[in-house]
């Protein structure tokens, strides 16, 4: 039965990544119904074969509204590391293989850094959201965040996901730690997918009340 709140796809199964976006989206929408991708019925996802995040971020939210005929936002981040020409980026999620798996990619990350220096670590997130409700270009919006810091050489954490626990901002209130030792309010507001939510929240609402 429907409960005649506004609702909105949201194209994940990350728990963690839903509770982040939903924190900040009922900031500017607090009826919205968030629903995730078991929440709804199964459908074919798109292979993430685009050469940005911003490529792949559109990608899930055309299919996420293809399929469920619900608005839909979805979102592709990654991290990009200086010393290696900016990858993993978009191969963040897979690094280590196809099977997502976030202690590996942390140690070939380790790896791959091992006889770098710190001051050479420099690195940063990036997060494009998109956001789908029809076709064509006036049917959708993508914003985009970034996240300045440094890659460590230990794991430290216990909050966050993927690489967060690798990962020290540049600007929060608590230097020195990571991202996954930080509280969810403080990562809402530093990290590059709560910069990008920030941005592209109060858009969503607007149109899903008809005011734009």
């Amino acid at each position: 039965m429907s409960t005649g709140r506004p609702r909105i796809h949201l194209a994940s199964r990350n728990a963690k990544k839903i509770a982040e976006m939903q924190r900040i989206l009922r900031e500017h929408a607090p009826d919205l119904e968030v629903v995730g991708l078991d929440d709804v019925a199964a459908y074919d996802e798109p292979v993430e074969d685009q050469p940005t995040f911003a490529g792949n971020a559109l990608l899930k939210a055309r299919a996420g509204h293809a399929a469920t005929g619900l608005p839909t936002l979805a979102d592709d981040s990654g991290l990009c590391v200086d010393a290696l020409n900016g990858m993993p980026g978009v191969l963040s999620a897979r690094w280590a293989g196809p099977a997502k798996d976030d202690a590996a990619n942390n140690a070939l990350l380790l790896a791959q850094l091992a006889d770098v220096p710190e001051v050479r670590r420099g690195a940063h997130f990036a997060c494009a959201v998109a956001y789908v409700d029809g076709p064509g270009e006036h049917g959708q919006l993508v914003v985009e965040g970034r996240m300045n810091g440094t890659v460590i050489d230990e794991l430290r954490g216990e909050g966050g996901f993927g690489y967060d626990v690798l990962f020290v901002a540049d600007e929060h209130s608590e230097p020195e730690r990571t991202s996954a030792e930080l509280d969810p309010a403080e990562k809402d507001r530093v990290s590059h997918r709560g910069r990008a939510l920030r941005e592209i929240a109060p858009l969503v609402a607007a149109r899903l009340d008809g005011s734009v």
